[in-house]
């Protein structure tokens, strides 16, 4: 087991490999060592040089200091992997975490909003996660400052969830050290990054990736037009979960992107009864991991014209797999292994809702 871990845990800190084509390269190979035996072949065939393949003693000494930390790795398909996070396209292949990983099996709801939150939406915040404890939800958050903060707190005594943007020993903000160790010890604290990783802004958008994909809905509280909680609010749109938000005034910039919220749908909550009535439980079993319905797609054969048709169809602006599908006329299994080609060869970037462009 311990080599397996090792061997995927290399593949994901690879090169090029990102969440989507971590599970393809599963799904196609079957096991992380044949994966990494065709990362060279496959970026060759994508047009560019062989991926910088991770080191096995760099990966070694990662898995080492997070046993040091107390904390464990849980990989996608792992039969502990939360189902609902699972079912996101861009699933994270491993997790880092720290406390009672039983807390993501409940029905768990996502509750974010602005770092510059007034004392009033943090009150409310607050009052919001202790009904929902009570309640037996398992509330889910960002430890931010301001909304994230009071969501934690409210919280701690049901169960709490903080998904944090940098490595599981790395702190942010500062003045949040003794909620985040609280949180490791007494409820669950989650990290993609490794060990040591720094909170940079690029990793932010893919935390909250993880937050809305544990949740079963998402409570927005307070929040700016362009502010990271309408990214979690998006994502969970675009995974197909119930979309909530508190309404404020319209004199109030903290209020506008709650407002737009509801003016495009979301379910407006004014107590603790708003998002029970909306939230409903999924039953786990229904779901399919991405690695799955990539699996379960015709192989296909790739052909050096297939190739070049997909190619041609991308540019810089992000388009669907559907779409190229459509315009390509081609299978899905075949314009999936394109696009894996060219990302193994360093020249695709992956976009949020299933899109892709050239670098």
């Amino acid at each position: 087991m311990a080599d397996r871990d090792a061997a995927r845990l290399r593949l994901i800190r690879s090169a090029h490999v990102g969440p989507v084509t971590y599970a393809q390269l599963l799904a196609r190979f079957g096991s992380a060592e044949a994966a990494l035996d065709a990362l060279p072949a496959l970026a060759a065939r994508g047009g560019g040089r062989a991926p910088q393949i991770a080191d096995p003693a760099a990966v070694a000494r990662e898995m080492a200091t997070v046993a040091r930390l107390g904390a464990r790795y849980l990989f996608l398909g792992d039969v502990d992997y939360p189902p609902l996070l699972a079912e996101l396209d861009s699933a994270p292949p491993a997790l880092i975490l720290r406390g009672e990983l039983a807390l993501t099996q409940r029905l768990s709801v996502a509750l974010v909003g602005a770092r510059n939150a007034s004392a009033a939406a943090c009150r409310f915040a607050r009052q919001l996660a202790l009904g929902l404890g009570e309640a037996g939800v398992t509330v889910v958050s960002g430890l931010a400052r301001g909304i994230d903060t009071a969501a934690h707190i409210g919280s701690l005594a049901s169960g709490t969830i903080g998904v944090i943007a940098s490595g599981i020993d790395v702190v942010f903000p500062p003045e949040n050290a003794d909620l985040q160790e609280r949180i490791a010890r007494e409820g669950l604290l989650i990290a993609e990054q490794p060990p040591g990783t720094e909170p940079l802004a690029r990793f932010f958008p893919a935390r909250n990736r993880i937050i809305a994909g544990l949740a079963q809905g998402t409570v927005v509280v307070e929040a700016a037009p362009r502010s990271g909680s309408l990214i979690t609010a998006r994502i969970a749109v675009e995974a197909g979960r119930d979309v909530m938000a508190v309404p404020g005034s319209p004199l109030d910039p903290r209020a506008q992107g709650c407002n737009l919220l509801i003016r495009d749908g979301a379910t407006l909550v004014q107590s603790v009864d708003d998002i029970l009535e909306a939230v409903r439980p999924i039953d786990p079993r229904a779901l399919r991991a991405p690695a799955a319905r990539f699996a379960n797609e015709p192989a296909g054969e790739m052909r050096d014209m297939d190739r070049v048709a997909v190619t041609a169809l991308l540019g810089p602006v992000p388009v669907s797999v559907d779409e190229l599908v459509r315009q390509s006329h081609l299978p899905v299994a075949v314009v999936q292994t394109a696009l894996l080609e060219l990302e193994l060869a360093g020249r695709l970037e992956r976009h949020a809702g299933g899109k892709a462009s050239l670098k």
